[in-house]
């Protein structure tokens, strides 16, 4: 399909310093947009000036969530050029998302193709400094003006990207993480699998308690029992417990993400025992005060691998081993961002180049 492109020639956003970026604060010049319609399909691909969306009040995405989306990054490589991670993953997870909340899914030459038309259109909006990338936003709403509930016939895709320095203020540091046994994220039979808005919403009101307590993120456990390791808010969890790699299995509840992919791949490429399989929260208690739990660190698209320092739970801290960065959690942030920026080799064919 053809994209149709308007660059904006009114006046272009000032650049902000690399120091300034932290996460999601700034946007680019540019955005793609494409609609779908029934009978139509996909149609209308085009890439205009960054500009508000108009929807209809009764919009189905306003009353009845139907919406997905993605995450990924472009990156500066060596030698001039720019690079993706893994993209074709985001897409297949995006189009399953799509698929469990009754979307249409998109082409994946389609959606690559309206990646790269928009991020080399915004290159120059790239950063340079380490740990910085152009986070990328594809987003999919059902627009259809309707209050009866049923499946949209219209969606408009759309994708905005902008420059990013680390996800949390700690960068590559350790984190405190507050387990929750009032609340829970998913349930088995639920959309917890599925990256969609609906499961987000529900989760501030516990991250705003753990923050108060000094914590960065919250640790997810089990809606039956309240006692299995899902997931950390914007994360999957590992755990090295003595000489195995332990990350909860996906059974629904859990967003299969990209780097955990990444993360067990290496694990197996360098001969590292990596498991999955259901982690009882006891049993990550007991292994701190016992000393076999001697890294934990979470991963995901936006901080890449963040360590965990410290764990809270039922009114008190556990500290993991020294509290400090461990060698595996190193070894895995220093390999899969080495990839991402171009300075290791890739033996996995991760690496997609744009330019």
């Amino acid at each position: 399909m053809e994209i149709k492109i308007t660059e904006d020639r009114s006046g272009k956003k000032p650049h902000p310093e690399d120091s300034q970026l932290g996460f999601g604060k700034y946007t680019t010049d540019h955005m793609f947009l494409m609609n779908y319609d029934q009978p139509q399909g996909w149609h209308d691909a085009r890439i205009e000036p960054y500009g508000d969306l108009r929807l209809d009040p009764a919009a189905m995405v306003l009353h009845y969530n139907q919406e997905v989306f993605e995450g990924l990054k472009a990156y500066h490589l060596p030698d001039g050029g720019i690079g993706l991670f893994r993209p074709e993953k985001n897409i297949e997870r995006m189009n399953a998302s799509a698929r469990r909340m009754v979307m249409p899914e998109i082409d994946t030459p389609m959606f690559l193709q309206a990646v790269k038309e928009l991020v080399l259109l915004e290159r120059e909006w790239i950063p340079r400094s380490e740990g910085t990338s152009l986070y990328i936003r594809p987003t999919m709403i059902a627009t259809e003006a309707a209050l009866g509930v049923h499946p949209a016939a219209s969606y408009l895709f759309y994708i905005i990207v902008g420059p990013v320095g680390a996800y949390y203020p700690e960068g590559f540091n350790p984190t405190r993480i507050f387990v929750s046994d009032d609340f829970v994220r998913a349930a088995k039979g639920g959309v917890g699998e599925a990256k969609t808005s609906g499961n987000y919403g529900p989760t501030l009101f516990a991250q705003k308690q753990a923050a108060a307590k000094g914590y960065t993120q919250v640790l997810w456990l089990d809606a039956k029992e309240r006692r299995y390791v899902e997931e950390v808010g914007t994360s999957n969890i590992f755990f090295y417990l003595d000489d195995e790699l332990v990350t909860p299995p996906l059974e629904g509840t859990i967003l299969p993400g990209v780097t955990r992919d990444s993360v067990l791949q290496l694990s197996r490429h360098w001969g590292i025992t990596a498991v999955e399989r259901p982690v009882d929260i006891e049993e990550v208690i007991d292994s701190c005060r016992s000393g076999r739990l001697k890294e934990m660190f979470a991963t995901g698209t936006a901080a890449v691998i963040s360590p965990v320092g410290e764990i809270g739970y039922k009114g008190s801290d556990y500290k993991i081993a020294d509290g400090g960065v461990g060698e595996i959690s190193r070894k895995f942030y220093d390999e899969i961002t080495g990839i991402q920026y171009g300075h290791r080799d890739d033996p996995f064919g991760w690496r997609m180049r744009l330019a």
